[in-house]
């Protein structure tokens, strides 16, 4: 097996984190806990021997006897009890300051590491040492006036009750921690499963969405706290979907649609031709007629194929410096014929200097879509406005204004669709597939720009792009 051990279950994994996270704490606690009472033990036993010590200078601690040795206030006790349990202390030995024995406890000799010299210290040392039987003793050492002259003290007592202590309460912290560890793991484990929960229904819930079900969503319990955020992004995020499926299924409709009119339209005419014999004049208008469907489809094909590429990303510019009021007279001179034959004024007021940093092909492909659109639905003798101007801050407007109908407002976020058309019917009749806007939107936005329109209803449409000036 190679490779760290893992847990697949996010919760076995959290319940894992937060049980090892809460026997830190409680290890760090119940170490806390233990140096604070050994502390205070040894400090307590240390205040003891200190008041011991202090009250040898008192006259009645030690009393001289006539052959100069001394005697303690505690009086004789029985030498045979040996046991510290038995017999806590204190205990205490005397020296004269160059090393002559003065008193020797009783209970000393037992306890052979108190017996010798310490040099006279001061401050009186304090140390926990080792018995020959394995007993520990605390004891301070020092010089101090015992019975009216200086001498070499030292004052001992059991440490056996103050470890005794200690070792219940590493009893104690070492039965608890486990059980505490244990009561934890099985809190964390249901915790986690408890806040886990909304992700499984969500998982559920997401299992049985497919393309025929994107109108399903997932459940959300609580859209305030994290995972109801969560739900409500994959929420919108399947509302997107559906919106693109549903897009896709109109382009496919729509697409079929519009390829099926002018193939059936040649199939049509060429039946109709091959039924009886005509002249070299009729069959001029058929083929006439047929080869004017066949453009129509290689039309709508391109169309198709150049928003293809966009949305591939394979559509590259060849970027130059373009004067954006020389391209839309140009895109004027080559529409102008349109314009005739339905008797519309147009008028340009395009200031040269109005710098762009564009592809001329696919930017000028954007403006004649615009006003082609612009003469197609302004009305016999109507008029059509082409505006360049230079904005306040550094972009370049082109505006092209129609006399039209103007756009409803439920039509406005929707004309920029592929093959949308706000009046199917007639726009079939001046040719439109409803491509043109969307290869529009496109060829601005692919340079950094944006397309804006104001519906102007009544009175016509106004559409706007709008580009950063070179």
């Amino acid at each position: 097996m190679t490779g760290r051990w893992r847990p697949r279950s996010v919760r076995v994994r959290l319940t894992l984190w937060h049980l090892g996270a809460l026997l830190i704490v409680l290890l760090l606690y119940a170490g806390g806990v233990f140096a604070f009472v050994r502390h205070s033990l040894v400090a307590d036993l240390d205040r003891q021997l200190q008041e011991d010590f202090d009250r040898a200078e008192e006259e009645e601690a030690f009393s001289r006897n006539p052959d100069g040795t001394l005697s303690w206030f505690i009086g004789d006790r029985d030498p045979d009890a040996t046991d510290p349990e038995v017999v806590q202390g204190p205990w205490a030995c005397v020296w004269t300051p160059d090393g002559g024995p003065l008193y020797r406890d009783p209970l000393a000799p037992h306890v052979v590491s108190l017996i010798g010299r310490d040099a006279a210290a001061d401050p009186p040392i304090l140390e926990s040492v080792q018995a020959s039987g394995g007993t520990w003793i605390r004891q301070i050492t020092g010089e101090q006036d015992v019975a009216g002259g200086k001498a070499i003290l030292r004052v001992a007592r059991s440490e056996e009750r103050l470890r005794q202590e200690l070792r219940r309460l590493l009893a104690i912290l070492g039965l608890g921690l486990p059980l505490a560890g244990a009561f934890a793991g099985v809190g964390a484990y249901l915790i986690a499963r408890r806040a886990l929960a909304p992700i499984e229904g969500m998982a559920r819930a997401a299992q049985q969405i497919t393309a025929a079900r994107l109108s399903d969503r997932l459940p959300v319990d609580n859209p305030d706290d994290e995972l109801g955020h969560l739900a409500s992004v994959f929420n919108s995020m399947f509302g997107r979907l559906e919106a693109s499926f549903d897009q896709l299924r109109r382009f496919t409709a729509d697409a079929s649609h519009e390829m099926r009119t002018p193939l059936t339209a040649i199939r049509t005419v060429g039946e109709v031709g091959l039924r009886e014999p005509r002249t070299d004049h009729q069959y001029r208008e058929i083929i006439g007629s047929m080869l004017e469907e066949a453009d129509r489809l290689n039309r709508l094909v391109e169309s198709l194929l150049t928003l293809a590429r966009a949305e591939a990303g394979h559509a590259r510019l060849a970027r130059e410096r373009i004067d954006l009021g020389g391209m839309a007279r140009e895109v004027v001179d080559h529409l102008s014929v349109l314009a005739e034959d339905k008797r519309q004024a147009v008028t340009i007021d395009a200031p040269d200097g109005v710098f762009v940093l564009a592809d001329r092909v696919v930017l000028r492909q954007a403006v004649i879509n615009l006003l082609d659109n612009a003469i197609k639905y302004s009305p016999v003798e109507g008029q059509v406005r082409v505006a360049v101007t230079a904005g306040p801050s550094p972009v370049a407007i082109l505006a092209v204004q129609d006399s039209g109908p103007g756009i409803a407002p439920e039509h406005v976020g929707k004309i920029f669709d592929r093959f949308y058309r706000i009046e199917k019917s007639r726009s079939r009749a001046v040719g439109g597939a409803g491509l043109g806007l969307s290869i529009a939107r496109w060829a601005v936005e692919a340079h950094g720009g944006r397309i804006e329109v104001d519906p102007g209803q009544p009175g016509g449409s106004v559409f706007r792009i709008v580009l950063p000036r070179a």
